[in-house]
């Protein structure tokens, strides 16, 4: 009887509800009032001689699961979502970010709009590839859009995010950053470093001059760029006392190079951060171990790097009081301005140092060397200008670099089009923000593709040309203001250290141009040059840069 009753009560509720969600959209108003009359109305006589704990008893489950799931419904209807291509099962659209992923979203926002939903994973995220959009998050939006979504390769690498570009953003990372720009990368303090990077370029000229004049051997111009920025970075933050020497670079590089990987965030816990499973799944991968590995080669640098500037018997020279350790090392003991600097601090800074500043600077200079040598009268005119403005001088100084106008434009194009970081390092929203009209809940992860932006055809004309004279009577430049150029990001997360990447990058180019005429191996021609980029966080040449200098000879030289 029981069972009996339980059926058919069950029964007739089923084909109640079944009535009242059979209608359609279409349907009109008229129709759908009388459906729910008459399903109300067999469901009444049902459940006539059912006793009211029975009634609640089945029904209260059912109640509730309608109001939720209308709920739900009435949500997603009143969020205005970025459009959004289809997703695949469980990983949604992560296979978007494997190849390549600044090309792949350029082309879906040609398609579908400036800004873009994507499901990476377990993780809700918006592209944007516009500079209306870009200025919204980085600007109009910034305070809630300057958060860094966490990241266990990050976390780990940066001493539990004691750094300024992985942090998430607090009153401590604020002050951090204040400090980090005042005391070492403000505008004076660069300017005591330029004698360390006139250095380290005047040794590259010697060792190019050396060749044979009439050699025809090729260089790996990657190697010797990527020795000098190290050559300068290491000179800077630790001093003569060890220099590029101390660390082995050839290791270190290998290590740094395994660092940019794991700090692009491509592991189960960065996209499935709700999900026990994804350590697990990292663990079976052997990702963790991977990092623990790295963090503990970083680390034991460090470590001696410290250890030596700590000694009592160590002998300062007078030039070795400004590289950034020692700077550092002085504000921890309180010898600075008072600040809670710890040892870990000091580590996590000098990694961003070495990761910023070498990766940035190398592959800036070398896609500049491309873009150049590939571009025959761009050649021409930048090295006319630099040797003219010299004056005949052996060499040139880093004090010379402002008046080169041409070769200013030469380096804003080559970080137009190829910007070292495709994707800004992604930021996170800290409540629910609207860009474009279209809604970001809370923890939507925000990229801003610059390499799109940069090479948008409603911003740029022949967008895909290489041409610095666009920038002639175009008043743009990278600080951050100018939304079409972003290759150092905007707003309270943009790079902080563009002067001294600034520096780098164009007394460097400015010196190989003047000392060198350069031509391409025999056989090849300009048309010849690869420009295939490699790399997910940094993108770089996906091949050496090979080039034959020959030593250029002024009719009237002098020394400084």
């Amino acid at each position: 009887m029981g069972r009996d009753f339980s059926t058919s009560v069950l029964g007739s509720i089923s084909i109640q509800l079944s009535h009242l969600i059979s209608y359609t959209p279409s349907s009109s108003i008229h129709q759908r009032h009388n459906k729910l009359k008459m399903a109300l109305h067999d469901l009444i006589l049902a459940l006539k001689n059912v006793p009211v704990w029975s009634v609640l008893l089945i029904i209260a489950p059912l109640i509730w699961y309608l109001l939720v799931h209308g709920e739900r419904k009435r949500k997603e209807k009143a969020i205005r979502l970025p459009p959004s291509p289809p997703r695949l099962p469980l990983i949604g659209h992560l296979h978007l970010m494997i190849k390549e992923p600044h090309r792949t979203l350029q082309r879906l926002a040609q398609r579908m709009g400036p800004v873009i939903f994507l499901q990476l994973g377990g993780v809700p995220a918006v592209v944007v590839s516009s500079p209306e959009a870009a200025k919204e998050v980085l600007k109009t939006l910034d305070v809630h859009c300057c958060n860094r979504p966490s990241s266990p390769g990050a976390e780990m690498l940066t001493y539990n995010y004691r750094d300024i570009a992985f942090s998430p953003y607090s009153e401590r990372w604020r002050e951090r950053r204040k400090l980090f720009i005042s005391e070492l990368v403000g505008s004076k303090r660069v300017q005591s470093f330029s004698h360390a990077l006139e250095e380290q370029v005047e040794q590259l000229i010697q060792s190019l001059s050396c060749l044979p004049p009439s050699t025809t051997e090729p260089i790996n111009l990657n190697e010797k760029i990527f020795t000098l920025i190290d050559g300068f970075i290491g000179t800077v933050a630790f001093g003569r006392m060890s220099g590029a020497k101390l660390l082995k670079y050839n290791m270190f590089q290998q290590v740094f190079s395994e660092a940019m990987v794991v700090l692009s965030a491509f592991s189960a816990q960065d996209f499935f951060p709700a999900s026990p499973i994804s350590r697990w799944v990292d663990r079976f991968l052997g990702l963790e171990a991977r990092y623990r590995a790295i963090f503990s080669e970083l680390d034991a640098y460090f470590e001696t790097v410290l250890s030596q500037h700590l000694s009592p018997g160590r002998v300062q020279v007078q030039s070795d009081r400004d590289n950034l350790v020692d700077v550092l090392i002085g504000l921890w003991k309180g010898q600075g301005k008072g600040q809670a600097v710890t040892k870990d601090d000091l580590k996590a800074i000098i990694m961003d140092a070495f990761i910023g500043a070498t990766s940035t600077s190398s592959v800036t200079l070398l896609w500049a060397m491309s873009e150049v040598i590939k571009n025959p009268r761009v050649m021409s005119k930048v090295q006319s200008e630099i040797r003219s403005s010299v004056n005949g001088k052996l060499r040139v100084e880093v004090s010379d670099t402002p008046q080169f106008k041409y070769l200013r434009m030469v380096i804003k194009e080559t970080l137009r089009l190829h910007p070292p970081a495709p994707f800004l390092i992604p930021r996170e929203t800290t409540q629910h923000v609207q860009v474009l009209g279209y809604d970001l809940p809370p923890k939507t992860r925000v990229f801003v593709n610059v390499w799109a932006i940069g090479r948008d055809p409603a911003c740029w004309k022949n967008p895909e040309e290489f041409y610095p004279e666009r920038f002639e009577d175009a008043d743009i430049d990278f600080q951050g203001t100018d939304f079409e150029l972003l290759p150092f990001g905007a707003g309270r997360r943009i790079c902080p250290a563009i002067p001294m990447g600034l520096m780098n990058v164009g007394f460097t180019l400015a010196s190989l141009l003047h000392s060198f005429d350069w031509r391409l191996p025999e056989g090849m021609a300009p048309e010849d040059v690869s420009m295939e980029g490699t790399g997910r966080q940094i993108v770089s040449r996906s091949t050496p840069l090979y080039l034959i200098p020959s030593p250029y000879i002024s009719g009237q030289t002098k020394l400084y």
